[in-house]
């Protein structure tokens, strides 16, 4: 099984949940402001980012708006906010429209607790590799 993690961090928090996500899974974690969307297929896309304003970044809706359906099986989305999900929220609802699947399973971070929730991002990422027998 193929996987990808592409993220979009303004502060580095949700960076450092990106990085663990990828750590459990076994990938790298890529900014979407850094690297192309995806050329090639990929079985699971963990894609996430947090609200700005209250609202999602530019930078990732674009990222998302360009995703190729024929390109992600499947993607499970992240954020990290002092409170909102609302970046999840809109995340589904775009992709979903696109015709792109979306696992209901979804990591959340308070942004004051980044630290204290790496090693739970890396079981989330874990999660879903062991499950199809990547790792």
């Amino acid at each position: 099984m193929k996987v990808a993690v592409r993220y979009y961090s303004q502060s580095g928090k949700t960076e450092k949940i990106a990085r663990a996500i990828a750590g459990g899974a076994g990938v790298e974690a890529m900014s979407v402001t850094q690297t192309p969307v995806l050329d090639e297929a990929v079985d699971v896309l963990f894609l996430g980012g947090a609200p700005y304003a209250n609202i999602m970044a530019p930078q990732l809706r674009s990222y998302a708006e360009a995703l190729n359906k024929d390109h992600v099986g499947q993607v499970v989305l992240f954020t990290t906010a002092n409170w909102s999900r609302r970046t999840i929220l809109a995340l589904k609802k775009l992709l979903r429209k696109k015709g792109i699947a979306v696992a209901e399973e979804t990591f959340f971070a308070q942004a004051s607790q980044i630290d204290k929730r790496i090693s739970d991002a890396k079981a989330f990422g874990r999660q879903f590799s062991e499950r199809d027998g990547t790792q």
